[in-house]
């Protein structure tokens, strides 16, 4: 029975998160206390909730602890089990968290899944469906993953209402991944989606990325610009994306309108994000760089450079060197981290 303190470090849900996964894939417990300690509302919310009993479904896992508010869990893992699963969160809570608690653990099944969520797919708290389809999966298949990841429906916070499916086969062997370098900047898209907000919004924000960026290259000059209008019924909502395709990934930046502030100071937001990481040199940024570290461990070895390295990213590599037999290396120099796993 592994201990885990969930107030350490960032003091998140990836703590819980992390857990589930490998518990599931090592067939570990774990006992866990001050559950999302340093957050506002601490304990188990409704897609903390929700990825503890998708995790103890697939597992056949005995728990203890697994309700609204609890502050520790107990969790007793059995054999992992493909096959059809479906997860309500009921609220905007992530749909995409909720995927990347079981998705791992689904490549170590007996038999190929699939796996529909509903809630939230574009909220500020977590990475939006596209750029786990856009930026993330690619990755994945480089190291032998088969999983295919398809929005359905939009839901934007508050009103959720949105829907991911998945589509595992098994894949246990993961080979190792070694991105240090972006490559050549091969093609900028801006999308503005839109959903029970007017367009011009969509508009006006496109139209700032564009003028913004202009300076940073010819790609940026050409790019790709498009209004995605949706149902207003999916709304409402507005995020604003930003994917850069280099040579050796795909890096997305995003943006959500909100109530008063307006669709230029939601654009800037933006720009500044993309701004940061063109200044720099390291392959990924902060939130890709946080997706990486446990698919890497899996596969035992690999390495990436960062732009930003977070307290998040730190925290999840604790918790995975008390399930896997890894270390990493951390090398940091100003505005370039090298993160290797070993």
């Amino acid at each position: 029975m592994i201990e885990l303190d969930g107030s350490q470090g960032e003091g998140g849900g990836q703590i819980l998160r992390t857990a589930l996964t490998l518990s599931m894939i090592t067939g570990i417990p774990f006992r866990i206390a001050k559950i999302r300690a340093r957050r506002q509302k601490p304990g188990l919310l409704r897609q903390h909730l929700t990825a503890v009993r998708a995790a103890a479904e697939i597992c056949g896992a005995q728990l203890a602890g697994a309700e609204a508010g609890s502050l520790s869990l107990e969790f007793v893992p059995g054999k992992i089990r493909g096959g059809d699963y479906t997860y309500a969160i009921g609220t905007a809570g992530s749909c995409t968290l909720v995927l990347q608690t079981v998705l791992p653990a689904l490549w170590f099944a007996d038999a190929p899944s699939t796996v529909l969520v509903s809630g939230g797919t574009h909220n500020s708290m977590a990475p939006p469906a596209d750029f786990l389809i856009e930026a993330w999966l690619p990755l994945m298949r480089r190291m032998g993953v088969t999983t295919q990841l398809e929005l359905l429906r939009h839901g934007f916070y508050p009103a959720g209402g949105g829907q991911l499916r998945a589509t595992v086969e098994p894949s246990p062997k993961l080979q190792p991944l070694d991105l240090h370098e972006r490559g050549d900047l091969r093609e900028v898209r801006a999308v503005s989606v839109v959903a029970g907000v007017p367009a011009n919004v969509a508009k006006r924000e496109l139209g700032v990325v564009a003028a913004e960026l202009a300076d940073l290259g010819p790609a940026f000059v050409g790019m790709e610009s498009d209004l995605r209008g949706l149902p207003s019924n999916e709304g409402p909502g507005n995020a604003l994306l930003l994917a850069l395709g280099y040579e050796h990934l795909t890096e997305m930046f995003t943006t959500f309108g909100e109530k008063g502030v307006t669709a230029e100071r939601v654009a800037q937001r933006l720009v500044a994000g993309v701004r940061a990481y063109c200044a720099g040199t390291a392959a990924v940024a902060e939130h890709l760089a946080d997706q990486l570290v446990l698919p890497m461990a899996l596969a035992g070895a690999g390495a990436f450079t960062t732009t930003q390295l977070s307290s998040h990213l730190t925290t999840n590599c604790e918790v995975i060197a008390k399930f896997l037999p890894v270390e990493f290396a951390i090398e940091s120099a100003p505005g370039r981290h090298t993160i290797r796993v070993t």
